[in-house]
């Protein structure tokens, strides 16, 4: 796994608790908890392909 990765995940988490934390405090709730889920969604895509990263390297390690 590449140290990017974390800096990526990190740099996604805390753009999104910033833009959460100002939505909130101007009464925009709603427009926060959909930062929030798109965030989440970003980082979930960003792992699954990592993860498919990892499968393809087994795949090719143990030639199946």
């Amino acid at each position: 796994m590449d140290v990017d990765l974390i800096f990526k995940i990190a740099a996604i988490g805390i753009v999104v608790a910033v833009l959460n934390l100002l939505l909130s405090r101007s009464g925009r709730d709603d427009q926060a908890l959909m930062v929030s889920l798109a965030g989440l969604v970003v980082v979930l895509m960003v792992l699954v392909r990592e993860i498919s990263n990892l499968f393809e390297l087994i795949r090719e390690l143990f030639d199946f």
